[in-house]
């Protein structure tokens, strides 16, 4: 049985990328920020040689994380594909935060300061509706809100923007794999042009994973973590990208996920995180990374 804590490979020499430009730089196009087939000049997509860089919780050096306003952000940056977290409230509705708890990107502290430590399952959607989820990063984002997933789906397709959607802590929320396919599902994101190009689920809980692909198995799926070489083939049955920490990577485990092929037939691809700012697609394509998420 597929362990449901992945551990990190230790062998191996650590997976370094290289600065070539300033972050400043980086942000001046969309060639090192947008899904385009930088190596070969290949339609950029699933399964092909394109190197992508994914607007971590929307375009979050720019605007508050997980926000409207943020995926606005990288919508004018260039950034084709988004990623976010879904979490559920206390009535069952689904939202966009990435922390399990409303203090750090919210003002629920004054707001509702008897209700410490303010975990997003503990409030329901009306309640979240009222803070203030933007001054915390900046004056101008005053009175930006927590997004529902529904909102949020909807000013993706508004921009033409892509989605890898992560099922935040699943197991705080039963069920909440089949009641995010039925959210996609409502706004259409599980038709054929979303499945195919628009669309990845993605969780650290291998089980979550799991689930996802056994009840929708149409949908691009990935794994966030570095499962053991000896874990990679049980999660290639269900996951399409298996995505580590920049730090956890080697070349014996990058190959070994690369000779792998997931459940849609395409070989295994890796997106890194947690990379430093002013690392660039280049540097990442040169050691063999079809992307990074930051």
């Amino acid at each position: 049985m597929l362990r449901r804590s992945l551990r990190i490979p230790a062998a191996g020499f650590a997976y370094l990328l290289m600065a070539a430009v300033s972050s400043s730089a980086m942000a001046s196009g969309p060639d090192e920020f947008a899904d385009v087939a930088v190596s070969r000049g290949t339609r950029a997509g699933p399964g092909t040689a394109a190197t992508r860089v994914i607007a971590h919780r929307g375009a979050s050096r720019y605007a508050p994380e997980n926000t409207l306003a943020a995926v606005d952000a990288a919508h004018r940056r260039g950034f084709i594909w988004v990623e976010n977290d879904v979490q559920r409230t206390k009535d069952g509705r689904l939202i966009v935060l990435h922390d399990t708890t409303l203090r750090r990107t919210t003002d629920a502290a004054r707001v509702f300061p008897g209700r410490a430590p303010w975990r997003v399952g503990d409030f329901t959607a009306a309640e979240i509706a009222r803070l203030d989820a933007g001054s915390w990063f900046g004056k101008r984002f005053k009175g930006e809100r927590v997004p529902t997933l529904a909102g949020y789906l909807r000013r993706l397709d508004h921009n033409g923007q892509r989605l890898l959607l992560e099922i935040k802590a699943p197991e705080k929320y039963p069920g909440i794999e089949a009641q995010v396919l039925r959210e996609l599902r409502t706004h259409g994101w599980l038709d054929r042009a979303h499945v195919r190009s628009r669309l990845v689920v993605q969780s650290f809980c291998a089980r979550c994973v799991k689930t996802v692909h056994e009840l929708a198995p149409q949908v691009r799926t990935g794994i966030l973590g570095a499962p053991d070489v000896s874990e990679l083939a049980r999660c290639a049955q269900f996951a399409d990208q298996i995505n580590p920490r920049v730090s956890a990577l080697s070349s014996r485990w990058l190959a070994a996920v690369h000779r792998l092929r997931g459940p849609h037939g395409r070989r295994l691809e890796v997106y890194a995180w947690d990379v430093a700012k002013n690392t660039t697609a280049r540097s990442v394509r040169a050691r063999g990374v079809e992307g990074v998420i930051q």
